[in-house]
């Protein structure tokens, strides 16, 4: 076991076979594609939202069920199989090692980091399941779909260290958010805390997203290491801050700013 790559007592066929650098050479390459795949993003959405202005809403409740499930299912993977490797990064060296050093791109960990990278391509059909439904589409949802897939693309180029962090937390949050979506598409009813509950982790991301990137503009300063370029470093902080507004805009209009029989209406 290389230094610093976390010892998994199981291994399965193919994370031990899995070949990173082929994938590297790949996104080095083809990178800019996350442009095109979101221009067509765009195309699809609003073409069709424009297209379904006369036509009926689409129920799709089994396949978006369907569809929901398979993403939890993939996220807890994702969960389980990558958080150990933060932790330990965190215990058997320092939270410090944990974002600015980015071993987590060798080993089991590799593997869902590429799963990680690729899936923000296929999330982007979260929104097919709205236009078609004829659901309100806010911006935050396509603006978040868009700017995660370019960032996620541009930065693993760089192998940036604290996509650590990021993979694990968005794997986590997701976990709970695609099984919620899964049962409440199979008409399980739940108490307003819980939605409360899945706006409350992602806004909790975004908050130590923003706080990662501070901790790391000082480290930086300070002429320590840590794998994330300058450039890298802006990126991040726009994207997590704007997060961070538009997701507290979206808890406070959501769940204070209207009365119980609103939020009611709106579920």
């Amino acid at each position: 076991m290389e230094p610093g790559v976390h010892n998994y007592s199981v291994v399965f066929s193919f994370e031990r076979e899995w070949y990173e650098p082929k994938f590297l050479r790949y996104m080095l390459d083809r990178w800019t594609d996350s442009f095109t795949y979101s221009a067509i993003y765009v195309t699809v959405v609003f073409g069709g939202q424009f297209l379904m202005k006369t036509r009926p809403r689409y129920d799709l409740r089994p396949f978006l069920a369907l569809w929901s499930g398979l993403l939890g299912v993939f996220s807890i993977m994702g969960a389980v199989r990558t958080m150990p490797e933060l932790i330990a990064s965190i215990t058997n060296h320092s939270l410090q090692y944990s974002v600015c050093v980015p071993t987590y791109f060798k080993g089991v960990t590799s593997f869902w980091a590429f799963l990680f990278t690729i899936s923000k391509v296929y999330e982007l059909g979260d929104t097919v399941f709205i236009v078609l439904r004829k659901q309100r589409l806010i911006f935050l949802h396509w603006y978040h779909h868009i700017t995660v897939l370019i960032y996620v693309w541009y930065s693993y180029t760089d192998h940036t260290a604290p996509g650590r962090w990021f993979m694990v937390m968005n794997y986590t949050v997701h976990s709970c958010m695609y099984t919620y979506y899964c049962l409440r598409a199979l008409k399980f009813r739940f108490p307003q805390f819980v939605n409360m509950l899945i706006t409350s982790l992602q806004l909790l991301q975004m908050i130590i997203g923003v706080s990662i990137n501070i901790w790391i503009y000082q480290i930086k300063g300070r002429g320590e290491f840590c794998q994330q370029t300058y450039e890298n470093l802006r990126y991040s902080s726009i994207m997590y801050f704007t997060y961070f507004i538009l997701f507290a805009q979206f808890f406070y209009s959501t769940y204070i700013a209207k009365s119980p029989v609103e939020r009611k209406k709106g579920e």
